[in-house]
C-alpha cells in the first residue's frame, strides 16, 4: 500500500501498546472478549504517538475471579 503524503499518520505511543497488551493479558487468561475493552479506549495524540487516556488497571492482590463486566470497568 503506497502512503499518500497528504494524509497524517499517526503511531501508537509506548504507553497504548502497554495498555493493550495489559489488556489481552487480562483477556487471555481470563478466556474474556477484548474487543469491549479496545473499543472502551479512549486515544490523545501525545509527543510520542497516541496516547489510552483510560488504560486497564491490573489487580496483583485480589484472587478473585475476573468478569467481564470487571474489564469493561477497567476502561470508564
Amino acid at each position: 500500500m503506497k502512503h499518500n503524503e497528504g494524509q497524517n499518520t499517526m503511531k501508537l505511543s509506548n504507553q497504548a501498546l502497554g495498555a493493550i497488551m495489559m489488556a489481552l493479558q487480562e483477556s487471555l487468561l481470563n478466556q474474556l472478549d477484548i474487543v469491549p475493552i479496545l473499543k472502551g479506549f479512549e486515544f490523545k495524540e501525545g509527543g510520542e504517538g497516541l496516547a489510552v487516556m483510560n488504560p486497564p488497571t491490573v489487580r496483583f492482590t485480589d484472587s478473585s475471579e475476573i468478569k467481564e463486566e470487571d474489564l469493561l470497568n477497567m476502561v470508564k
